[in-house]
């Protein structure tokens, strides 16, 4: 059960690091440039897990983090209907 908390976990950060970061840089739309960073940062934590005592290296971790990167996008036309965050997408 906690292995199931972990990844739930590392969904939801990375979900929530790709709406942070897309609010952080308004005039770049989602993509690229905003996900392949993101996902340097999972792989980082992962890597540095690796060289420590009582963490691990996983690749799961690192391919949940990745599905909460991909479902963002997937939640934006959801988002755009909040009228407290609709302004970040108007344009004029």
């Amino acid at each position: 059960m906690s292995d199931i908390n972990d990844k739930w976990e590392h969904f939801t950060a990375f979900l929530v690091l790709a709406f942070l970061t897309d609010f952080a840089f308004p005039n770049t739309a989602w993509g690229w440039k905003k996900l392949l960073p993101l996902l340097g940062y999972g792989l980082a934590i992962e890597v540095f897990q690796y060289f420590l005592p009582h963490r691990l290296f996983s690749l799961w971790d690192l391919g949940t983090d990745s599905l909460g990167l991909i479902c963002y996008p997937l939640l934006l036309p959801m988002l755009k209907q909040i009228p407290l965050l609709a302004p970040r997408w108007h344009t004029g």
